[in-house]
């Protein structure tokens, strides 16, 4: 096998290997205090005003399906946006508290 298809190989495999890692991840996005007074188990809580600096901290992948929620919707729909433009293809507006919890149930 030639030296380039072995390298292919090996980063095609590594790059597959990396997928099955991938987890869900969900985020609250609301602020400390609303998140104090009630959240999702299992959620972690980074605002949406500071979900760019704070996503690296919290060991948070681009190839995490992210499940981000808030109040109403529209701070996770901020969110989104600005997860999406440092590049998590997998992330999603779950919409309110409500929402996400009934989206979140298992049949």
């Amino acid at each position: 096998m030639h030296v380039n298809t072995k390298r292919a190989l090996a980063g095609l495999a590594l790059l597959l290997a990396g997928a099955a890692f991938a987890r869900d991840v969900l985020i609250d996005v609301r602020t400390e205090q609303e998140f104090q007074s009630g959240h999702i188990e299992g959620a972690i809580n980074l605002p949406h005003s500071t979900i760019a600096q704070s996503i690296a901290k919290a060991n948070v992948n681009k190839d995490d399906h992210v499940q981000l929620y808030c109040r109403s919707g529209n701070r996770s729909g901020i969110a989104l946006e600005t997860l999406k433009g440092l590049g998590f293809a997998n992330a999603e507006n779950y919409g309110s508290v409500a929402q996400a919890q009934k989206r979140l149930q298992k049949p």
